[in-house]
């Protein structure tokens, strides 16, 4: 049995597709609202929340497998409650920038997870994804009513990452030999830029698509007003403020891994295109 936490997410919704295309299983999904998870009808879907810990041990029984996105809820309770249901391998989504931006609050608390998940005796797997292409997502009412999007350090590329990528990933790790005590830092196939972002978004929709770039000020504001002041320093300097070699680079990590090149942002653009109409 494979457990898949976040199994409507954009990762998660993903991997348990790939999951049940490849004949692994049993799958099971883990989700707030059975109700509203279109999952296969092999996949066992399954309600609960990460803060109950009642709802977790009859996630976890008979799983074999787990795939954990770090920091979703108290992942001490999360990880001792596996390797009590006798979970032998995790396969932990965590965040470049515990390698990159180690001094950063999020990254320290990425690392405090891995640490435990090493310490946990179960055998373990750990992704470490840079940003995510659905990031965009967040300009998608703006883009929708026709307004400009509006966003700081325009023209610092990172090689953002399909999270179908992450999932491809977590798939071969979960069901293919060789993978346990591995650490895979995941990247997309080339940088690009919030611009190129907005142009690439632009001619999936066959209109123009406005781009204002603002300052740094104007966009921790803006942030500090939903995350708070210490998130949106954190989100800020790896979008742009604080950026270096190891952030921009690009690592061929997921062809490596899977055999198929990382899937570039247009192609999630061309996927997620209602999104913006």
């Amino acid at each position: 049995m494979i457990l898949v936490t976040g199994a409507t997410g954009n990762i998660g919704s993903a991997l348990l597709g790939e999951l049940h295309a490849c004949g692994a299983g049993p799958l099971r999904g883990f989700t707030r609202d059975a109700s509203r998870a279109a999952f296969p009808a092999e996949v066992e879907a399954i309600e609960g929340d990460f803060a109950v810990q009642e709802s977790l041990k009859p996630a976890l029984g008979g799983v074999r497998s787990l795939f954990l996105l770090s920091r979703v809820g108290p992942d001490a309770n999360i990880l001792a409650a596996a390797r009590r249901a006798g979970v032998e391998h995790v396969v932990l989504v965590s965040s470049i920038t515990v390698q990159t931006h180690p001094h950063l609050g999020p990254a320290g608390e990425n690392l405090a997870v891995e640490r435990l998940l090493k310490d946990s005796g179960m055998a373990w797997t750990i992704l470490r994804p840079t940003q995510f292409a659905s990031n965009a997502l967040m300009w998608a009412a703006s883009i929708r009513d026709r307004e400009a999007v509006r966003a700081p350090y325009a023209d610092t590329g990172l090689p953002t990452i399909h999270p179908a990528d992450i999932a491809s990933v977590a798939r071969v790790a979960l069901t293919e030999p060789g993978h346990q005590g591995r650490t895979y830092a995941l990247t997309g196939p080339e940088p690009v830029t919030a611009r190129q972002q907005v142009k690439a978004i632009a001619a999936a929709l066959g209109r123009e698509v406005p781009f204002i770039e603002i300052s740094r000020q104007e966009a921790h504001a803006q942030m500090a007003a939903v995350f708070g002041h210490e998130a949106a320093d954190a989100v800020l300097d790896v979008t742009g403020g604080d950026v270096n070699d190891e952030l921009l680079a690009v690592r061929d990590t997921v062809a490596q891994v899977t055999g198929s090149p990382g899937r570039p942002f247009r192609q999630w653009v061309a996927e997620n295109a209602n999104i913006f109409r």
